[in-house]
């Protein structure tokens, strides 16, 4: 199997479980914005939608190898011939079908984030002559461009700035000019910009699901309503103003990626209804914000836990696997200490000894999934006091150690004392790295 069908396997048995935990976050944020922004105002329920990438990194989070149950350490001793056993080696039947989804996939990511690129650059260059505003009261820079439907917007996510349309001034009166600047640098002081790069990046990494599409485009929504019930929460007289600044307010013509256009793309009647709306008060605002915090925890501690591997359960779709192992010749305390990183058919091997008359013990191992939570090492050992190679092979649960003894005691014919031509190697493997 070559790299890249390695790469593909891991990527085939890791990966079920993020579109897994993003499509049911998706679900269950679906099931609960309308009803979170009825209860707890637009603003929870804008918050909800940190269910998604809490879910997708909670299945990312390193476990610990699975723990093992009492079980008796498995030795095997075998003191003269052994019978030649094949080691055999996990060699996927679908690898190069994998490694073509694999590379599918990845062509989707580039070309998502691709045209996402494009397009941000592109609304950038429909910015060139826009001229800088001096707006004292606002710490971010604010741009006026030379189209009239290019804003009000606020751009970027690391420099976020503000764009404003070339009629601002003459298509918005004085306090609905200052209602329109309130809401861009609400998005601009809560970090929006980053926001919706991280939801880019998620569409990107989705691209061939349904949801992914569908959410970002909720998740654009849910933004401009927060950012309306941010704004009115100390305006709340001038509700009517900000209703006639939106119905004056054209639709974007530019697709903006990384960023929040005011009215691209959203109902503005929705919007304009949220307004005529009571807000809630400070006490449902707040026990909005610990159910939600209790929500996230629970969704991520459920993630997490699905994601635990279970001794348990068959170990064939772990893609890799922790050997430790000590090793002793001659009847000598262990003198090699070593932990290792294996694949799924891949080999550790070590060269010791080599006294005169015997050759070098030379040994290999490798792990392989078992039925019944049980791993299976393998071992190819030749040299030393074996006069032809031999395949041992054993089973214990992941985390308990088995050890192999394997060559010829007796009197030393050189020195009429006793002899141990021997090699022992304690063994003890586990779950992922």
């Amino acid at each position: 199997m070559n790299s890249l069908e390695h790469l593909a396997q891991a990527w085939a048995e890791q990966g079920w479980m993020p579109l897994l935990a993003f499509t049911l976050a998706s679900g269950c944020v679906a099931l609960l914005r309308r009803p979170c922004r009825a209860w707890f105002g637009a603003e929870r329920a804008y918050q909800l939608w940190l269910l998604l990438p809490l879910a997708v990194i909670a299945t990312q989070l390193p476990h610990r190898a699975a723990a093992s149950s009492p079980f008796p350490a498995v030795v095997v001793d075998i003191a003269g011939v052994a019978h030649a056993l094949p080691a055999t080696q996990n060699t996927p039947a679908s690898g190069s079908l994998l490694a073509g989804l694999l590379v599918l996939w990845l062509l989707g990511v580039a070309g998502v984030g691709g045209f996402a690129w494009y397009a941000q650059r592109r609304y950038r260059r429909g910015l060139a002559g826009a001229k800088r505003m001096s707006e004292p009261s606002l710490r971010w820079p604010v741009w006026r461009s030379v189209d009239h439907a290019m804003g009000p917007a606020t751009v970027g996510a690391w420099r976020p700035c503000i764009v404003l349309p070339a009629d601002f001034e003459t298509r918005y009166d004085e306090a609905e000019r200052v209602l329109v600047l309130a809401h861009e640098a609400c998005h601009a002081r809560r970090g929006d910009g980053y926001r919706m790069l991280c939801a880019q990046a998620l569409v990107a990494l989705f691209w061939f699901h349904p949801v992914a599409w569908w959410a970002v485009r909720a998740f654009r929504h849910d933004q401009e309503l927060a950012c309306d019930a941010a704004v009115m929460r100390d305006r709340s007289a001038q509700r009517r103003l900000y209703a006639q600044a939106m119905l004056k307010t054209q639709a974007a013509a530019f697709a903006l990626p990384v960023g929040c256009c005011w009215l691209s793309r959203h109902p503005i009647t929705e919007r304009i209804a949220m307004l005529n709306r009571t807000p809630p008060g400070f006490l449902r605002r707040h026990a909005g914000a610990v159910l939600l915090a209790l929500l996230a925890t629970g969704v991520a501690g459920v993630v997490y836990a699905a994601s635990q591997p279970s001794a348990g359960q068959a170990t064939g779709g772990a893609s890799r696997y922790t050997l430790k192992l000590e090793l002793g010749i001659d009847g000598q305390p262990a003198r090699l200490h070593s932990t290792s990183c294996l694949r799924p058919g891949q080999y550790y091997e070590t060269l010791q000894g080599g006294i005169d008359p015997l050759p070098p013990w030379r040994a290999r191992f490798t792990v392989v999934p078992a039925a019944d939570g049980l791993l299976e090492v393998q071992a190819q050992l030749s040299g030393g006091s074996l006069d032809h190679p031999v395949y041992p092979k054993l089973l214990t649960h992941p985390g308990q150690r088995a050890t192999i003894q394997i060559g010829r005691t007796g009197p030393d014919t050189n020195q009429g004392a006793a002899a141990n031509h021997t090699l022992k190697a304690d063994l003890t493997p586990a779950i992922g790295c």
